[in-house]
């Protein structure tokens, strides 16, 4: 379990990876937050088979408030999805969440990590670039409730220097980025 420091999210929750035993608490959120949300058997299944790699934010220990999912296929990720409660967004949950995502996929030695957000999300992309993310390509009509265009986004993965095997390569970031939801 990786426990965030006090300073990073108020108020205090710890960032957990999720097992198929947390499916249910992971729809209910994904109903929350999202237009089109995964099913219960969906995220379970994701877990289970360890399809997803998928860490979630619980406040106070118990409630889950946010998740971050991804995929890993060889050096590559793609972040599916990164969503928080409505009424706790902006408070530096999404950063939390991102942050742990990009440690686990420094220690899988993941090269490129990519992901699809909205046009309109302006707050979001904030968050991405201020981890170092950069525009790559639109998918055009991606959405299909809005044919809302998808911005891709790609981050090169930065690697410990030789000699340094075992230590996290992506470093932890204070205060940046602005929003807590890709969608």
């Amino acid at each position: 379990m990786v426990t965030t420091p006090q300073h990073d999210v108020r108020p205090k929750a710890s960032v957990v990876r999720l097992t198929p035993e947390d499916a249910p608490d992971l729809a209910r959120l994904e109903r929350a937050c999202f237009s089109h949300p995964w099913t219960e058997e969906q995220l379970a299944y994701g877990l289970r088979e360890r399809v997803l790699h998928v860490f979630g934010l619980r406040e106070s220990g118990s409630e889950l408030v946010g998740y971050c999912s991804f995929y890993a296929v060889a050096d590559e990720a793609e972040i599916v999805n990164i969503a928080v409660i409505p009424q706790l967004r902006r408070m530096g949950f999404g950063r939390t969440l991102l942050g742990a995502m990009l440690q686990n996929a420094a220690e899988l030695c993941i090269n490129r990590v990519f992901l699809e957000v909205r046009r309109s999300n302006a707050a979001a992309i904030g968050l991405y670039e201020a981890h170092g993310f950069a525009r790559t390509g639109v998918r055009t009509r991606y959405y299909p409730d809005t044919n809302e265009d998808a911005l891709v986004m790609t981050l090169e993965m930065p690697h410990a220097p030789s000699g340094q095997s075992g230590q996290p390569a992506w470093p932890r970031h204070g205060n940046q980025g602005r929003d807590d939801e890709k969608s």
